[in-house]
């Protein structure tokens, strides 16, 4: 019994504290595209479920890139053409974020961005500078080397929180929420 206690507590731990995030407001963030246009979330995305993803680390970039294709294909993809009308409606953004003495490489990141990725995908990377402190204390940033992703409301509310690279299970259960 006490064996059963401990393991699922081992399981549930690492996701409590993260869930403090939901319900709570995005706070506000001032990016920018590859073509030097400001978007201000979730200012710019309300009236509109939006799925973000930040990463304010190399390893957590890497990570953040194993969700750049299937959220692609699901969420951008599928809302064009014949079937547009079965599609999702929702902003889809990846931003990495620029900090401290970093935040001077964010031009050049953009740069190797408009060389190097998708044209289709340039639109939903948005580039942050600035200061991260808001970020982490609002968003529970305790782990550098994992990208955050949030599923926010139509009014800028998180409804959904997850760490890490993508996963099956994970896009499950944005999914569902955005049906």
């Amino acid at each position: 019994m006490m064996r059963n206690f401990l393991i699922l507590m081992l399981l549930v731990l690492p996701f409590t504290g993260y869930s403090q995030v939901t319900g709570k407001f995005f706070p506000e963030m001032e990016a920018e595209t590859v073509q030097d246009e400001t978007v201000n979330l979730p200012v710019d995305t309300k009236g509109k479920y939006t799925l973000l993803g930040l990463a304010y680390s190399k390893k957590s970039e890497d990570d953040l890139n194993t969700w750049f294709e299937p959220v692609y294909l699901k969420f951008i993809a599928e809302n064009k053409g014949l079937f547009s009308s079965f599609g999702y409606d929702v902003n889809v953004y990846f931003v990495p974020m620029f900090t401290g003495v970093k935040a001077a490489a964010a031009g050049t990141a953009k740069k190797k961005a408009a060389e190097n990725i998708d044209a289709r995908l340039l639109p939903h990377i948005l580039f942050y500078k600035g200061d991260l402190k808001t970020y982490k204390d609002a968003l529970a940033f305790d782990k550098k080397d994992v990208p955050y992703f949030f599923v926010l409301d139509e009014d800028g509310k998180i409804i959904y929180a997850t760490t890490g690279s993508f996963s099956g299970k994970k896009m499950d259960e944005i999914e569902s929420l955005l049906e």
